[in-house]
């Protein structure tokens, strides 16, 4: 039985990432046997114009957080995006195994370790935390690396 991934990610807000980025992401973590949850795909159907559509979205990612096995979470940016930083708080919360995909170059943080806020890094390991930590889409698949052991465990 596949594992279920939710993919934090806000690629879904921008029609060339949503063609290029998150296709490609979705794509290989498919091809390594995860079940994706991605929430731009999941839960957007839900009628914008009417009253409270956001809440509902929102409580609809909540759910999948919490119902996923696991958590991806794309943390470009300096900061990265706000929601993806909630979604994996909650993950980090819940106990989650996450993984973190960053090709962002840039360092935001004050950490000599870290390429971010420590508070991103709380859900991983104290030593080996870069085993969750993915820099290109051709890493995903290391088998030497904490989410493929993952998805191959029982």
């Amino acid at each position: 039985m596949s594992k279920t991934l939710y993919l934090a990610n806000p690629y879904g807000f921008s029609t060339q990432q949503r063609q290029g980025p998150l296709q490609e992401l979705v794509a290989t973590l498919e091809s390594m046997g995860a079940e994706v949850w991605e929430p731009f795909a999941r839960n957007n159907q839900i009628d914008q114009s009417s009253p409270n559509w956001a809440y509902r979205i929102g409580q609809a990612d909540l759910r999948d957080v919490r119902e996923a096995d696991g958590l991806f979470a794309v943390v470009n940016g300096c900061p990265p995006d706000e929601g993806v930083m909630v979604e994996l708080g909650m993950a980090i919360a819940w106990e989650k195994p996450v993984f973190l995909f960053r090709d962002d170059f840039r360092r935001c943080t004050d950490s000599e370790g870290y390429p971010l806020n420590l508070m991103v890094f709380t859900g991983l390991p104290e030593n080996g935390w870069e085993a969750s930590l993915y820099t290109s889409i051709e890493e995903l698949a290391n088998p030497n690396k904490a989410l493929a052991k993952w998805l191959n465990s029982g």
